[in-house]
């Protein structure tokens, strides 16, 4: 049983959530930018100092046993209060102060970040914005660990305990080679994707997830080469050397149009798209500071993209 007087510490409790949630521990020493063995000696003086096993490891796997299943939400609510403390020392009740832990995906970063810092600096000259660019799966385990604050991602996020605040919502836009025979079109139907050369962002990026269910709503079947690119960028640059054709969001269109030989094509009403939005913790206690976030975002939002209400 555990000593009566024994007080964990916030480095503990985050060592014991990180685990949990990435049941690994290079991962979540990762994560937490600490040591391996530092993250866990913090883990092991915490079921210590407790009296409890919390993780069962071994060669193969990481599990959190039953008393860690249920201790790790208590866990969650004591680190979220403690960063509500810190944010509420730094002045946050007047609005977001000190280090805040952004996190984007890479179809989103690019285009929103050049007019929302600027934004940030003029009406929250208090924060200091901490970027982090990642997929939506990875942003969502961070955001669940407390390593991140806040994520922009495409919802709905699906994700238990989370707040989501929508920001705007885009259409998809086909990106071509010059001279392309769907080149300039605005009636495109959705079975033009049938048999289409169609490049894809690699596994994991929700662009090439929604791409592909959209393919499937209308039964299209696009020809799959080997190609693989981890960024729009790359994708534009191989459909403006003649590999194939894409689908970018409206969001992108001006940025990645001025990098090679390219035209656009449109989708036919209802055009297919996504809603971005502002995730976070419910627990989190700083529900009003991030609203506030959430209208810099919009108002910092693209050219071309439906601001939500």
């Amino acid at each position: 049983m555990p000593d009566g007087a024994y007080q964990p510490t916030l480095s503990q409790l985050r060592a014991f959530v990180a685990v949990a949630e990435y049941r690994h521990f290079g991962t979540a020493a990762a994560r937490l930018k600490v040591s391996q063995p530092t993250l866990s000696q913090a883990l092991a003086s915490l079921e210590s100092g407790l009296g409890v096993q919390l993780i069962e490891r071994s060669t193969r796997r990481v599990l959190v046993t039953a008393a860690g299943e249920q201790l790790l939400t208590q866990a969650k609510l004591i680190l979220d209060a403690a960063d509500g403390f810190v944010a509420a020392a730094a002045g946050v009740g007047d609005g977001l102060a000190g280090a805040l832990r952004i996190g984007l995906i890479p179809t989103v970063a690019p285009y929103v970040l050049p007019p929302l810092l600027p934004e940030l600096r003029a009406e929250m000259p208090a924060l200091v914005p901490q970027v982090i660019e990642d997929q939506t799966a990875r942003l969502l385990e961070s955001l669940r660990a407390g390593a991140i604050d806040v994520a922009v991602i495409a919802l709905p996020s699906e994700t238990p305990g989370l707040v989501e605040i929508p920001l705007y919502t885009e259409d998809f836009v086909m990106v071509l080679p010059h001279g392309h025979a769907l080149a300039g079109r605005g009636d495109l139907p959705l079975d033009v994707l049938d048999e289409l050369p169609l490049l894809l962002l690699d596994e994991g990026h929700c662009l090439r997830d929604q791409t592909l269910d959209l393919c499937r709503s209308v039964d299209a079947h696009p020809l799959s080469g080997d190609t693989r690119a981890t960024s729009l960028a790359t994708v534009v640059q191989c459909v403006a050397g003649g590999l194939g054709v894409t689908l970018v969001p409206e969001s992108a269109v001006d940025v990645e149009m001025r990098r090679g030989d390219l035209t656009t094509a449109r989708f036919a009403h209802p055009t297919p798209g996504r809603t971005i939005g502002l995730v976070f913790r419910a627990s989190s206690g700083r529900a009003e500071g991030y609203r506030q976030l959430a209208e810099l975002l919009r108002s910092a939002a693209p050219a071309g993209v439906r601001v939500a209400g």
